[in-house]
């Protein structure tokens, strides 16, 4: 059997919004990310404060996204309001750089989870490559299967990792040895890093990667049985929990775990647990930290094909991405998703340890565009239906707006290195759009 119409099923509710926001946002970085950022900025309440003000920002910008994906209820988020509000370039370009900040996330964690692999297994240091792709094939055969049982997997992988990392925070708050007040005397007295712009930007790079996923609920609206009323719902809920646990889960590494060890520290949690009970016991942390990248990967492999299965059905893609299966499953898009992962994870380690820095250039760009489509819809378009409108607008948006582009200027200015790649792909992307534009038409002609 096939699906004739090419349509996605409408299957997902509210307890599917809250674990695909969690589960596609707590992943890799707050695992991998307290240590560098401690590096950069060195004093703990400031630490503190820039995840707050990002995940403030996440919810904020979660009060935009609910209206933009209640009123056009499709898959794809910030490309279809990209288009819908400045023409079919502008959501070119949106989708795909949306598209391909997934694409080098996917990579960055597949890989990442193949690491932790080898730190269980140091036999298998030399196949971290080969491990990355075979994980890729895997859960793209495993989603091949439908958006019911990949929605299921959700769910059960996003409860584990709430659960998991809540009692992280509680154990390093009961066994934790160095005081709060010690550990900030020792941050400041051991490191005495100077804080710059370079440094705050460096270390909001890092945060704004490891939030990156406040939106996805917004991907699966079409296949939502009833968006308007479950969206807000599980997109709010599951934001505020990812910063409950993100401020809990610094707070305890903070606490726990000496600030020289913190600074050098490219696996803070696993290091954590080491320094609270001996090396022997942080085995079981990065066994758990396998599942929680697991996640993430899990909703990336699922919410990625839906940019350019839209783009697609819109013309603007290779028209045979608009394939879906018959249990839900953009058949063609998928796979083709996990591909490009899987160049990126061959073309080497260095790659893949700047993966993270590139999506996060991506990333904002999608949200800046998303904010301007709020903003030029309700000029354009007075009537349409919107269930549920962002408040305080229009200063909500254009804060938002505001504030991602100088982020993107900031990054650029301090990581000229991981931002050029974006930029070059924007100079590229006009002559790319009309290349497309092209193949399809005569594709269509004939």
């Amino acid at each position: 059997m096939t699906n004739q119409n090419n349509q996605l099923l409408k299957l997902l509710g509210v307890g599917f919004g809250i674990a695909v926001t969690v589960g596609g946002t707590i992943g890799t970085g707050i695992l991998r990310k307290p240590g560098p950022i401690a590096a950069q900025i060195g004093e703990p309440w400031i630490i503190l404060l820039l995840w707050l003000a990002v995940g403030i920002y996440a919810l904020l910008g979660v009060l935009c996204a609910i209206e933009l994906a209640i009123s056009m209820p499709q898959a794809g988020a910030w490309y279809v309001y990209a288009r819908r509000a400045f023409g079919n370039y502008f959501g070119f370009v949106t989708g795909i750089t949306s598209w391909l900040g997934t694409v080098s996330a996917l990579g960055f964690g597949a890989y990442t989870m193949s690491e932790y692999i080898a730190l269980l297994i140091p036999d298998a240091d030399g196949y971290i490559q080969l491990m990355s792709i075979f994980l890729l094939a895997l859960l793209t055969g495993f989603h091949w299967l439908g958006t019911k049982s990949a929605g299921r997997s959700q769910e059960v992988l996003a409860v584990i990792k709430a659960v998991g990392l809540l009692l992280f925070v509680l154990v390093c708050f009961t066994y934790g040895s160095t005081p709060t007040g010690e550990i900030v005397a020792n941050t400041v007295s051991a490191t005495a890093i100077p804080l710059t712009f370079i440094g705050i930007i460096g270390a909001l790079q890092a945060i704004f990667y490891t939030y990156d996923g406040w939106h996805t609920a917004a991907y699966f609206t079409e296949e939502n049985t009833d968006p308007a009323k479950t969206l807000p719902k599980s997109m709010i809920t599951g934001v505020i929990l990812i910063i409950a646990i993100y401020m809990l889960v610094n707070g305890a590494i903070l606490y726990a775990l000496p600030s020289h060890m913190l600074l050098n520290s490219k696996l803070a949690a696993a290091d954590t647990i080491s320094y609270i009970f001996g090396d022997g016991y942080s085995k079981i942390i990065t066994l758990f930290l396998m599942i929680s990248i697991l996640g993430i990967v899990n909703a990336q492999i699922m919410f990625a094909p839906r940019v350019i299965f839209s783009m697609s059905r819109d013309g603007l893609f290779f028209n045979g991405a608009t394939k879906v299966n018959n249990a839900g499953t953009p058949s063609v898009a998928m796979p083709l998703t996990a591909f490009l992962s899987i160049l990126l994870i061959l073309s080497g380690k260095e790659t893949c340890g700047k993966l993270s820095d590139i999506a996060t250039f991506f990333f904002v760009l999608s949200y800046a565009s998303g904010f301007a489509a709020l903003i030029r819809l309700r000029q354009t378009e007075p009537d349409l239906s919107r269930p549920f409108k962002a408040p305080w607008f229009p200063y909500l948006p254009y804060l938002l707006l505001i504030l991602s582009i100088l982020f993107l200027a900031g990054a650029v200015y301090s990581d000229i290195h991981s931002s050029k790649f974006a930029l070059i792909f924007l100079f590229i992307s006009y002559p790319l759009f009309m290349i497309i534009n092209r193949l399809n038409k005569s594709r269509s002609s004939n």
